[in-house]
């Protein structure tokens, strides 16, 4: 949600959040945005027009495990010149040394610190969970992403080093529902709740984006719950256009030494969407 910003005039540190797709375009309307950070998740490598534009750390551009690697990842990318950017490297949990990123899982975890003058630095996370399967002893056809998130979450808080006035804001796509199920279900509510919950319990909570700050699913979706705040960030295959959009799997969570200074808001009209089936998110640091 929106929390009034701490300073008026342009934001001292704007930051995208956004879900590409494997695609080439976003690379190209993210270089023309007057942004400086984006978060990106299941971004491939720039294209080479954008490529001389940006900076990104040099991490591989893949996601393996599942018996494959996909390849695309998470990246912290730099887009201005009004701030500093100092990756940190990710590496695998049995290789990581104190001054890198442990990750279960690499290329669905990105970190940087970010500072821009008049701004103490704050640490950037993009974050994607994977869609995973149960067990084959299970014999279930299932596809989960909450085991994922847990997973991202655990490796994010290796950036909670005390109870209070920390900086971090983590963003990205976690494949799971905020307040509710599909198709109303309880029992996949209550995973999925768990994720916020242990954000929460950090001192990360979810800020949004949430209603006003960002248009709500027309016609209203079965499975949402009346009273929710949703904004919907994403298209299936099957709705075909963002103006058919019902789910929001797009999140953003906060510190909260700097709730009082961020502002968050999905760029989810119809003709302000971009060129994935993921919306932008906007974050502003003020």
């Amino acid at each position: 949600m929106f929390v009034p910003a701490a300073a008026q005039g342009r934001p001292l540190v704007k930051i995208v959040s956004w879900n590409i797709a494997q695609r080439s375009e976003p690379w190209r309307v993210l270089a023309g945005m007057d942004a400086d950070v984006a978060l990106l998740q299941e971004a491939g490598p720039p294209p080479q027009d954008v490529a001389g534009r940006i900076e990104v750390d040099p991490a591989p551009w893949s996601t393996p495990g599942g018996g494959r690697t996909r390849p695309w990842r998470t990246a912290v990318v730099k887009l201005s010149d009004r701030v500093d950017v100092e990756w940190i490297e990710a590496r695998r949990l049995e290789d990581a040394r104190p001054e890198h990123l442990a990750v279960s899982r690499p290329g669905t975890l990105a970190a940087a610190r970010v500072s821009s003058p008049g701004v103490e630095p704050i640490v950037l996370i993009s974050m994607y969970s994977l869609w995973t399967s149960p067990h084959a002893s299970t014999g279930s056809s299932w596809i989960v992403s909450d085991a994922s998130a847990h997973r991202v979450v655990s490796d994010l808080s290796a950036f909670i080093g005390r109870q209070d006035g920390h900086r971090v804001v983590a963003a990205g796509d976690l494949n799971i529902l905020h307040g509710h199920g599909e198709d109303g279900s309880a029992y996949w509510a209550a995973r999925y709740t768990t994720v916020f919950e242990r954000m929460d319990a950090l001192g990360v909570p979810f800020v949004g984006p949430r209603h006003p700050h960002g248009r709500q699913a027309d016609p209203w979706p079965d499975e949402l719950p009346r009273e929710s705040l949703n904004v919907p960030t994403y298209y299936s295959p099957q709705q075909r256009s963002p103006a058919a959009a019902t789910r929001q799997l797009d999140f953003v969570f906060v510190s909260r030494a700097l709730a009082g200074a961020v502002r968050v808001r999905a760029l989810n009209e119809p003709d302000e969407w971009g060129p994935s089936d993921h919306c932008r998110i906007e974050v502003q640091v003020s």
